[in-house]
């Protein structure tokens, strides 16, 4: 009988364990030939969420935990998730129900077609603001632009991957992590489904719009260099333009045989291309400090407790 992880990062979500454990249980109760995990990554929450993982487990030895030291942050759960995951194929979903289990079944028929990577594809997004709505529109066509790889437009992480898949992104152990991008780079066999996101079953969600843009950031750097490509494109005509002008100012002087004057514009110039400059040294700068932080060669996450025992799989750290 082959066997699914369902991985599920969790921060803070004692409001809406009961309803997701619920509506979980309920699913794979109803599938017969499949063996299920429930894999929860809590990411150092701070309220009672993992009391209640543990209360799940006691009656439930479906139930596994991974417990992180402190929080490190979703990406990292996921690659958490990963390593600790036992079945043949693991689906991610998030706590908040915002992605229905109930598409589970149809994510297994595909893969039992084939599909190594079966990704549940947004038609709407209900309770979400239409600047959220747009920016991330936009963030998906901004990605695909800077890109030769194929980016699924409109799609978390609600997906299931096939084995091969996981042991595939188990070898990408880069400190700044962006899942999506690394679901498109590895490649093999999708499949969409699309679905209409429900809204939170309850408590908040954890992701502002700092961190939205730290993610957007993350997804861009860590995905390509075309940003740097871009600087490049930009100082070059600005250098040119700077140098031309310089040519067209000595040469009025020259034939005109007026003084150079119009200091403000001067320093409206050096204004300008001085914030060009800080733009682009912005840009280098992220690449320098993604490149510091792979040097540290530190561990991606520290564990606090894995079913009860407080160990570390240590082949897992880099």
């Amino acid at each position: 009988m082959k066997k699914v992880t369902i991985i599920i990062p969790a921060y803070n979500e004692e409001a809406s364990l009961p309803f997701l454990y619920e509506r979980i249980e309920k699913l794979i109760n109803s599938i017969d030939n499949y063996e299920f995990e429930i894999l929860f990554v809590n990411d150092g929450s701070k309220d009672k969420t993992i009391e209640l993982i543990k209360e799940y487990r006691e009656k439930d030895s479906r139930i596994s935990y991974v417990d992180f030291a402190r929080n490190f942050g979703k990406e990292t759960a996921m690659i958490a998730g990963l390593d600790y995951a036992t079945g043949d194929c693991v689906i991610f979903m998030d706590a908040d129900l915002q992605d229905p289990p109930e598409l589970i079944p149809e994510m297994l028929k595909y893969w039992e077609e084939g599909y190594d990577d079966v990704y549940a594809q947004r038609r709407s997004r209900k309770g979400e603001t239409w600047l959220k709505k747009f920016t991330s529109k936009m963030y998906y066509r901004v990605l695909q632009s800077l890109t030769n790889v194929e980016i699924q437009k409109d799609t978390g992480d609600f997906r299931l991957l096939d084995k091969r898949c996981v042991n595939a992104l188990r070898k990408m152990r880069e400190s700044q992590r962006c899942s999506k991008s690394m679901f498109s780079w590895i490649g093999y066999k999708k499949k969409a489904i699309v679905y209409d996101r429900d809204p939170r079953i309850a408590g908040k969600t954890k992701w502002n719009y700092g961190k939205l843009i730290n993610l957007a950031i993350d997804g861009i750097t860590s995905f390509t260099t075309s940003p740097l490509r871009i600087s490049t494109y930009i100082a070059i005509p600005t250098f040119v333009a700077l140098f031309v002008y310089f040519i067209y100012v000595i040469a009025k002087c020259c034939v005109e045989h007026v003084a150079i004057q119009a200091f403000q514009a001067i320093i409206l110039l050096v204004l300008f291309f001085s914030g060009v400059q800080i733009l682009l040294f912005g840009i280098v700068g992220e690449y320098l400090g993604r490149i510091f932080n792979e040097t540290k060669n530190r561990p991606l996450y520290l564990v606090n407790e894995y079913n009860g025992e407080k160990e570390m799989k240590e082949n897992f750290l880099k």
